[in-house]
């Protein structure tokens, strides 16, 4: 009497459970939902865009990209937690993308303990560029760099009086310094200095001190909706100053919050916007072939973080480890991006340098 399956059932369930297990897991802690879950959607969105066309194309060596992501709503514990669980419960082999400054530096100690990779964080923190961070590698350029190429087209335009938002955190004095020394090398200082908390932003005294400094020019340095919120508080106290941000809120979702006040905020950006570079036109071309008529900032972000992601696992051959994945993205010499070279070594994980500077136009766009 036969009391298991037959030779047919039990090959096709082998070859089934062959197929589920070639699969190369990646980890993303991120905040799904909370204050910067607008431009987490379209940086994931970018991603897999990418990843997406690579698994049509057959993946890596035959093995799927398989993204899992969990929700740590822009919290520093629960970005900490997810980690460990997604490195230890999950056994993926990378983690990718993860967002906020505090968030990925709390990420550290796990990545170090298990040695596992974290490729493309979205965040420019000077911390996690030096000193060189074993385990993470940087896709974009820092905070400072914006910061520095935002005060310097400010003095430019003739601009003396530039005061400072920032929130209360590792990033927000990551923006400050930066800011500080754009303004040192232009012989200014800042006419008003403000903080406020991240998770309970309040801009009811921030707001009446940035009109009574005069301020032609307003840097503020926060995430999402608290930045919105405080751009609104000052604009309703009644300053007229010019508003910048920075990248970490390069995404349309910011400028759809922002709504009425969006028009002339300026915003840096890592990448270029410009179709002069082959990685704007193959994103484009990808996102109109899902039917997304407009690629964000924010998605373009993604799109090449998932493009290093890809590459260190084609380097790292088939059957890839968190150990063939790091050796490989610190042989990682002046692979093009499409225009861009992203260089690493075991002394340099920085990545990209690219800063650039672009406006909110009346229609809502991102204008050079």
């Amino acid at each position: 009497m036969r009391t298991g399956p037959g030779p047919l059932v039990a090959a096709l369930l082998w070859l089934c459970c062959a197929v589920s297990q070639a699969q190369i897991l990646i980890g993303q802690t991120v905040g799904v939902t909370g204050a910067v879950a607008a431009t987490v959607k379209e940086s994931n969105t970018g991603a897999m865009l990418y990843l997406d066309a690579v698994n049509a194309r057959g993946g890596i060596a035959g093995e799927k990209i398989e993204l899992i992501t969990l929700d740590d709503q822009f919290d520093t514990k629960l970005a900490a937690a997810n980690a460990q669980k997604l490195i230890e419960e999950r056994h993926v082999v990378a983690l990718f993308m993860s967002r906020g400054t505090p968030h990925t530096e709390g990420l550290v100690p796990i990545l170090e303990r298990h040695g596992v990779p974290l490729i493309g964080p979205s965040t420019g923190a000077m911390t996690l560029h030096q000193p060189v961070r074993r385990h993470i590698f940087n896709v974009r350029a820092t905070y400072q760099r914006e910061a520095e190429r935002a005060v310097a087209h400010l003095a430019s335009m003739g601009m003396t009086r530039i005061g400072i938002i920032h929130v209360d955190d590792s990033f927000g004095a990551d923006g400050l310094a930066g800011t500080q020394k754009g303004l040192a090398v232009a012989k200014l200082q800042a006419v008003a200095v403000a903080k406020f908390d991240r998770s309970k932003p309040d801009f009811s005294a921030v707001a009446p001190q940035m009109v009574k400094s005069e301020a032609q020019a307003i840097l503020i340095i926060g995430s999402g909706t608290a930045v919105v919120d405080g751009i609104r508080a000052v604009k309703a106290a009644g300053s007229g100053a010019q508003f910048v941000t920075l990248s970490n809120n390069a995404s349309a979702g910011f400028v759809k919050l922002l709504g009425e006040h969006g028009r002339g905020v300026i915003v840096s950006q890592v990448l270029p916007q410009s179709f002069a570079y082959a990685i704007v036109k193959e994103a484009t071309q990808l996102a109109r072939s899902r039917d997304i008529a407009d690629l964000s900032p924010a998605m373009l972000e993604g799109f090449a973080s998932a493009k290093v992601l890809v590459e260190a696992l084609r380097r790292a051959g088939p059957k890839p480890s968190a150990e063939k994945i790091q050796i490989a993205l610190e042989g990682l010499r002046k692979f093009d991006i499409g225009g861009l070279e992203v260089s690493y070594s075991s002394t340099d994980h920085t990545g990209l340098d690219f800063a650039d500077l672009s406006i909110i136009s009346a229609d809502g766009k991102f204008r050079r």
